[in-house]
């Protein structure tokens, strides 16, 4: 694929791509290394190499539980568990800005400039629906507030349903 074409990868394969680990939104070193176009292996020798650069808020390895955890969730074809034997790393947005500094090709800054797009992107969602949250948690509250009115208002409508009906005469012209 020619860096060109790869501005034409949705954002939605990358938000599929990603996912929440230890209140984290991180990508794993196999989906980054099909991105980029190198094997897992080859993308964990270079982190290998460059350890110091990622240090635990940029990059992770997933514990024995979190990732028997993440493969019972996610994992769903035996193609899908071809070179999962291992724990992966998990990479934050700054790990995955890093990356592009070990991995120098074309194809990496590429990849890269779009992940950083589409967190910076969920990042302004998030921020663009914080004001509506905060209304539905103060409207929450509200309603929590006036159950006990709610609850006597629905009282007396019951009350007044089933009031016994009185024989009334009928209005209007007698003949």
């Amino acid at each position: 694929m020619k860096p060109a074409s790869l501005l034409h990868i949705p954002d939605e394969a990358i938000i599929d791509r990603i996912y929440v680990i230890r209140n984290q939104k991180v990508m794993l070193d196999r989906d980054l290394a099909s991105l980029y176009g190198v094997e897992t292996k080859r993308l964990k020798e270079a982190v290998k190499r460059n350890r110091k650069r990622f240090p635990e808020d940029f990059m992770f390895e997933m514990t024995q539980q979190e990732f028997n955890i993440w493969r019972t969730q996610f994992v769903t074809s035996k193609s899908d568990n071809k070179g999962l034997r291992y724990a992966p790393f998990c990479f934050t947005e700054q790990g995955v800005t890093m990356l592009s500094c070990i991995l120098n090709s074309e194809r990496a800054i590429a990849i890269n400039i779009r992940i950083i797009r589409v967190f910076t992107k969920m990042r302004e969602m998030l921020l663009t629906h914080k004001d509506i949250l905060l209304k539905l948690e103060q409207l929450e509250k509200q309603v929590a507030g006036n159950q006990d009115d709610i609850r006597i208002i629905f009282e007396a409508l019951k009350q007044l349903l089933n009031l016994p009906q009185k024989e009334r005469k009928p209005i209007g012209y007698k003949i």
